[in-house]
């Protein structure tokens, strides 16, 4: 039996190009062998929440599962420190903190602005006219502001557009990024 090779359309290629996923369709065995070596590999953070002084370094996903103990340190970490609220922060936004250090070729801690914001807090921001969202996603535990020490924020910010993965905003006179798990998308 004669195996037909389907042919790619130019902007779909272009597509699966910019996201590496031609390297998967050319070389399958690999990219399956990099998968299931790199979903095996633990993933640590290590963050300093500037808002309360508190410190933490840790696993939080190791031989395929995230560890239930590490989500409950980081929730409580990132919590809204106005009101002591605490939310679910979404494991993706973790991997997309552990990507942007790998890209960055960094282990130096993540130093927490503002994580999880509960809708009070929200509100409250927004009448301050900070240019906070109506429907922002920290409300959802799927947004984190950040710096990284000794690194420049517009550095932070060009590592995190490079990954093309969710939201990336950068606040150069406050000195921070914003990321979020949402559409790709960056100002």
């Amino acid at each position: 039996m004669k195996m037909v090779q389907k042919q790619l359309p130019r902007r779909r290629f272009l597509q699966l190009l910019a996201t590496g996923s031609v390297t998967a369709m050319s070389f399958p065995k690999m990219a399956s062998a990099t998968i299931k070596r790199d979903y095996l590999l633990p993933r640590e953070l290590s963050f300093n929440n500037l808002n309360t002084g508190e410190k933490l370094s840790l696993t939080y996903f190791e031989k395929g599962r995230y560890l239930t103990g590490a989500l409950t340190e980081i929730d409580y970490l990132l919590r809204d420190h106005r009101t002591d609220d605490i939310y679910p922060i979404d494991p993706n936004l973790l991997n997309y903190l552990y990507k942007l250090q790998s890209t960055l070729e960094t282990k130096k801690p993540i130093e927490i602005i503002s994580g999880y914001r509960s809708t009070t807090t929200n509100n409250i921001l927004r009448t301050k006219g900070n240019g906070v969202a109506k429907k922002s996603k920290h409300m959802l535990g799927k947004a984190i502001d950040i710096r990284i020490k000794n690194i420049e924020s517009k550095n932070v910010r060009d590592a995190a557009i490079s990954l093309c993965q969710g939201g990336v905003g950068y606040y150069a006179s406050s000195n921070f990024v914003h990321l979020d798990t949402g559409n790709f998308r960056h100002w």
